[in-house]
């Protein structure tokens, strides 16, 4: 009754703007994009999505930070502001029980977030923060300290936060604080809502705040967070078919870099920050946490777009549906994956000399193709291009670097769990990948069903999953499954992540967790094959 009678208060107060001559401090250089977030957004009806009308003190919605290098950044996400409202947040920290500013800064009234950089952090204590806007909203939190003498170094991975479910979080919240990782890493699509980025951000940002309040979080969007159900960027040209084949983006570039900004603006400083094609920026950076230096790349930013540059080999041209198809025919010359200015980067990351316990590679998905069955009907695609097994060539570039820098790589995207070893010149000689499961998983499930149900090469007797060991993927990449989530389960495979690392023995242990799991009792179970040990070489550089 108290929650009807706050939202006729909105309503009423909300009535009486709507009626005054109000007008947008900024106009939107986008139309029938963001429109519950933009321009006149007090005269929208109320979505389904979130409500945007929200008591102002209650007006910043979360905060979200890395600490690298001594810097912190953090994002504070605020709903959006009346034009009359101050546009100015500020950043307090707390030092013997009393507050004091160390930064302001503008809130951008398109995506509706403002962005904190300090210099010179003290990297060795816990700092409780604020954010506060006005006189009364306050957001509060805890910058932890670098948790570089700890024997295990935790993460927290997820991806595919379906609008299927508009529901709150509270499985996952108990379970990771619970757990309490020492990172937490979302792969991508937080948001479904394509044309509502900003109004599903925020949603998001309720579901996963008091996750990531008290904690360093990465989250890198993926392509229903800018608005394609594929994405192929081609270095930020505009797309011109509908379903983006071609590459490229479909969207205005501003909104492209609102959904950037949004996501990716609390990430360390990037590597080159020249922009892509349009004025697109790009976040392509490394972390170093806990003695682990991370490397977050951009897989689809730079990526071809299959229509029109290879032989079509289905009803859409990134779905292999001919059983007779040849693999070597996808790999055309001047195809691209992730692009020059990438591998330059992660080849400097991976040569890089400096002493670390592991090094990890954090993208959206992983450098095979992996599931057989695609959605409602299972349908059956030998390839999908809208993974990273293609093209080929650039996976094995690829690939070839995460050897060489003996990285673990966690990514997403795939709506299904998958823990595998990738091989480029032999099976089992390239790392470790774990694809962690969609946050919820009804709204296009995906199977690992080799066909005749075939078991791999290789494969342990003892395994408890049926389609293990070494297969060769739809385009001819060399995998070895080790452990998958199908969703014939009580959460339909939805769940999450968590990767272990412990530092003395170079052991990493990789955990798969059910969303309707309850960590906190002690016969909770995880998906079947799950948890798996892994012990990772160090990288060359590391042991010269």
């Amino acid at each position: 009754m108290a929650a009807l009678l706050s939202l006729a208060v909105i309503g009423v107060c909300d009535q009486s703007l709507a009626e005054s001559p109000l007008q947008p401090k900024v106009t939107a250089p986008f139309t029938e994009l963001d429109t519950l977030c933009v321009n006149d957004w007090w005269n929208r009806p109320a979505s389904r999505i979130v409500e945007t009308r929200v008591p102002r003190d209650e007006v910043i919605a979360f905060g979200i930070y890395t600490v690298s290098s001594g810097q912190l950044k953090l994002s504070a996400q605020l709903f959006p502001l009346y034009p009359d409202e101050s546009r100015t947040v500020r950043l307090e920290i707390k030092h013997d029980e009393s507050w004091s500013e160390v930064a302001r800064a503008t809130v951008n009234d398109l995506g509706w977030s403002a962005l904190f950089r300090v210099p010179n952090w003290d990297t060795t204590t816990d700092i409780p923060y604020r954010i506060r806007h006005g006189v009364k909203a306050v957001y509060e939190g805890l910058i932890r300290k670098d948790p570089v003498n700890k024997r295990e170094i935790v993460v927290a991975a997820l991806s595919c936060n379906s609008s299927n479910d508009r529901g709150l979080r509270p499985n996952y919240v108990r379970n990771i604080n619970h757990q309490n990782p020492d990172l937490v890493f979302f792969a991508g699509d937080q948001s479904y809502d394509h044309r509502q980025h900003t109004a599903a951000w925020l949603k998001f940002g309720l579901q996963f705040r008091d996750v990531f309040r008290d904690r360093p979080c990465v989250t890198i969007p993926d392509d229903h967070d800018i608005g394609q159900p594929n994405l192929w960027g081609e270095g930020g040209k505009l797309a011109t078919r509908k379903d983006s084949s071609d590459g490229g983006y479909n969207f205005h570039p501003e909104y492209v870099r609102m959904v950037d900004r949004c996501q990716t603006a609390h990430l360390p400083d990037p590597y080159d920050p020249t922009p892509i094609d349009r004025g697109i920026g790009v976040y392509y950076t490394s972390l170093l946490l806990g003695g682990v230096d991370f490397a977050i790349i951009e897989d689809r930013k730079f990526k071809s777009g299959p229509a029109g540059k290879i032989p079509q080999q289905g009803p859409r041209p990134d779905h292999v549906t001919k059983p007779d198809y040849d693999p070597k025919a996808l790999d055309q010359p001047g195809l691209i994956l992730l692009g020059e200015r990438q591998l330059e980067f992660l080849e400097q990351w991976a040569r890089d000399p400096s002493q670390v316990a592991f090094k990890v590679l954090l993208s959206q998905t992983s450098f095979c193709g992996g599931p057989h069955l695609h959605g409602p009907n299972q349908e059956r695609l030998y390839a999908d291009l809208d993974s990273n097994g293609w093209p080929q060539s650039g996976r094995d570039q690829a690939v070839r670097l995460l050897r060489e820098a003996g990285a673990v790589h966690l990514a997403g995207d795939q709506h299904i769990a998958m823990l595998i070893e990738y091989g480029v010149d032999r099976y089992r000689d390239a790392g470790w990948s774990f694809a962690v499961p969609a946050i919820v998983n009804s709204i296009y499930s995906r199977w690992w069903r080799p066909l005749g149900d075939a078991p791999g090469a290789n494969r342990d007797p003892d395994e408890v999953l049926p389609w293990t060991g070494d297969y060769l993927d739809g385009f001819g990449n060399k995998i070895t499954m080790h452990a998958y989530a199908n969703p014939e389960t009580s959460s339909q495979g939805a769940g999450y992540g968590l990767i272990r690392f412990d530092k003395p023995t170079s052991q990493v242990t990789f955990e798969c967790w059910p969303r309707d799991a309850d960590v906190t009792q002690s016969d909770a179970k995880q998906f079947p094959g799950w948890p798996r040990t892994a012990t990772i070489l160090r990288s060359r550089a590391a042991k010269n």
